[in-house]
């Protein structure tokens, strides 16, 4: 899918909130489309690849989750095979909006690989894992990462390894992120993106994990090239990432405020706008007569003042026109002419 140069791409993140039913899934892609996002985004993986029997669940995944499966139990029970995506990619196209998923382990990067995405997201967990960034890397292909949990000696490192290995630097987009779920608004550190800019990639986004639309909002007027965000069909569904989403209203309300955002940053250049060079003889003054002027009466402070409208003598050529005499008499409130 061919984006727009310099167009924010909004990422609709559907993740694993379909809570493994192809149905859900394919309702996602809808309504993501009919919210105006770029592109759906799914994961992909094969669980016992990337979680380990003793692997513990975060905080935020006992608080929606309950404390008594394992991280490898749940993911289990939300992630789809990976024969679903070539489905999905299909009804990506036939629906109008961009397909991505991201890979959590080396076999899924083989199974995305066959369904021509325009990027591959890296997720934040993964900016450690030399051999996946290694494997991505020798695609030469580009890359969106996220950079939760990161600092900026790590997100240098990654992409070290990604130019070392066949990726350049160029075609890497930078997600400022923060992992948690939701993400508090104090821990949101918009401004960070300015710090991932240093580094001198492709771009600088931001991938969002907190309650609402305005810190994406915020980030679209920041300069972000990409936004993402988590969305769900039903905030109440059991897993772990619904309560942090948007429902599809709350994304298609998200992609309209971007939208609005991108149309007015503008160019930067200041100069009068077009819808307002109507308004400047109304909202601007001239100079006119306070009284009734006789020809040949010099102009001074008791007979001449400010007054809209403009469109006759500016009031900042008020020297100018003091000591001068009148060519004509000049009503009382008449524009003066010299």
């Amino acid at each position: 899918m061919a984006v727009k140069p310099n167009k924010i791409i909004i990422i609709a993140e559907a993740g694993v909130n379909h809570n493994a039913s192809m149905e859900r899934a394919r309702l996602m892609v809808k309504e993501a489309a009919r919210a105006g996002a770029d592109y759906v985004k799914f994961q992909t993986a094969v669980p016992e690849l990337v979680i380990s029997s003793i692997a513990p669940k975060a905080e935020y995944q006992k608080e929606t989750t309950g404390a008594a499966e394992s991280q490898l139990d749940m993911c289990r029970a939300i992630h789809l095979p990976l024969e679903a995506y070539a489905e999905l990619a299909e009804l990506c196209r036939n629906e109008g909006i961009g397909f991505m998923s991201t890979p959590f382990d080396l076999v899924s990067i083989d199974t995305l690989a066959a369904l021509d995405m325009d990027f591959w997201k890296i997720p934040s967990g993964e900016i450690t894992n030399l051999p996946y960034l290694r494997k991505i890397a020798h695609r030469g292909e580009r890359v969106i990462m996220s950079t939760g949990m990161s600092t900026l000696g790590e997100v240098e490192e990654a992409l070290q390894v990604l130019e070392q290995n066949g990726t350049p630097r160029k075609d890497v987009i930078l997600l400022h992120c923060t992992t948690q779920y939701p993400t508090p608004m104090e821990d949101v550190n918009l401004l960070a993106m300015n710090h991932l800019r240093t580094l001198g990639a492709g771009g600088v986004g931001y991938s969002d994990h907190t309650l609402g639309i305005e810190v994406p909002i915020a980030a679209a007027a920041l300069g972000a090239c990409v936004i993402e965000k988590h969305f769900t069909l039903d905030k109440s569904l059991p897993g772990p990432d619904h309560r942090a989403s948007l429902d599809p209203s709350e994304l298609a309300a998200m992609v309209r405020s971007v939208r609005n955002v991108e149309r007015a940053m503008g160019d930067g250049r200041k100069r009068v706008a077009s819808s307002e060079q109507s308004n400047i003889a109304v909202a601007r003054k001239s100079i006119v007569a306070s009284r009734d002027i006789a020809a040949g009466e010099i102009f001074t402070e008791d007979n001449i003042t400010v007054k809209r409208p403009g469109g006759g003598i500016s009031p900042m050529d008020w020297d100018r026109v003091i000591g001068k005499r009148a060519i004509r008499d000049f009503g009382y409130d008449t524009l003066i002419e010299l």
